[in-house]
Order: structure tokens, then C-alpha cells, then sequence
């Protein structure tokens, strides 16, 4: 097998209107004030990413737009696939809720660092441990079509978290416990021994 290595980038930093609810699968939008003030963060991960690479985004704009804001601070405009299987976690119809409306519905404590634990699984929607094997199937799928190469896929905090919990083999409460914040850089390369983590949560010019 050739090597073939992921870097995995969580989206930029939402609305602060939309950060106030669960917003799951929903496609909202992303902070214009961030946006301007993270300029530098988009120069750094520019000039870090790999060239050449193939480039993936979510079906949620706010994937696409963080990639075209890299794109603009110095990295060649690329295509991009679309992968719906490294999508955020669906909330089904906790979506749209205020934080403070989930804990009376829920059917477990929720987990410390995550408002469900990791094996609840919201009224039409998915679980954690659901996207751990919805996004580790993705990538398996991913490192198939890829081999060989450097791929850029930009993403979500949930499923970047899946990926990770993928490549160590944790289970869902134990993935929900890796941090992973907005324009942070997670590098996962697949060997023919096996995943190896390269770094996890690489903040871009610190």
C-alpha cells in the first residue's frame, strides 16, 4: 500500500447567532468578524498544506467557504469533491434547539466535553458512535480512490474527532474527549501497517 496522507481541517468559526443553538447538520453561517481577523491563520495554514493536493469539502458551505478563504490568503485555488460522509453529526430534531433546551430530553447524562453522551442517539438523527462508523468507512473509501497522495479535506469538529477515534481505535465517549477547534490542522497518514496519527488539533501560526 502507498502511503497516503490526510490533512484534516475543522471549519472557521460560525455566526455567533447560530453558535447559540445546536446546529448539527444544519447549514449555517460563518462569523463575518472571524473571518477578518483570522486572516493570518489562513496565510499560515497556506503556506503549511501540502502542494500538490487533492482538495475535499462537506456539503455545508461553511466547509466550502473556509477552504476558498485559504485559497484567497495564498494557496492555489483548487476543485473540490464534495464528501458527505465527513459530515458534522445529525442531530435530527434536536437541531435548531437553544443549549439550554437538550438536557430535559435526553435519555442519558450527557458526556463532559459534548451535550450527548457518545451513545445517544437524537430522535432522527445519529449518534456518535453512528458517525464513527459512517466517517471511518468514508475514509476508508478516501484512502482507496487517494492513494499515494496528500489530500486536504476540510470538515467538521465531530467528524475530525471520528477520524481520530478511527485511526486509535477509541470508542465514542473516549473520541469525544480530543479537542478539536475551529481552523485547527489534524494530519492522519494511512500506511500499509496501519493509521498513524501525525498531530491533532495544530493551531496554524503558533
Amino acid at each position: 500500500m502507498m502511503n497516503t496522507n490526510l490533512w484534516l481541517i475543522r471549519h472557521a468559526l460560525v455566526a455567533e447567532n447560530e453558535r447559540a443553538m445546536l446546529y448539527g447538520v444544519m447549514d449555517v453561517s460563518l462569523c463575518p468578524d472571524a473571518l477578518v481577523a483570522d486572516v493570518p491563520m489562513y496565510r499560515a495554514l497556506a503556506a503549511r498544506l501540502p502542494r500538490p493536493a487533492a482538495w475535499c469539502c462537506t456539503p455545508l458551505s461553511r466547509t466550502r467557504r473556509t477552504a476558498e478563504a485559504i485559497f484567497a490568503a495564498g494557496y492555489p485555488a483548487q476543485d473540490m469533491a464534495v464528501l458527505p460522509g465527513l459530515i458534522e453529526q445529525d442531530l435530527g430534531r434536536y437541531q435548531g434547539l437553544p443549549h439550554a433546551e437538550l438536557p430535559p430530553l435526553l435519555t442519558a447524562p450527557a458526556h463532559p466535553f459534548w451535550p450527548l453522551a457518545g451513545t445517544e442517539r437524537p430522535p432522527g438523527g445519529e449518534s456518535v458512535a453512528d458517525m464513527l462508523g459512517r466517517v471511518a468507512a468514508a475514509l476508508d473509501d478516501l484512502v482507496a480512490r487517494h492513494a499515494g497522495q496528500d489530500v486536504v479535506v476540510v470538515s467538521h469538529g465531530g467528524a475530525i474527532r471520528a477520524a481520530v477515534a478511527h485511526a486509535l481505535r477509541l470508542d465514542a465517549d473516549q473520541a469525544l474527549h480530543l479537542s478539536v477547534q475551529n481552523l485547527s490542522l489534524t494530519r492522519l497518514d494511512r500506511l500499509a501497517e496501519g493509521w498513524r496519527v501525525v498531530c491533532v488539533n495544530e493551531m496554524p501560526g503558533y
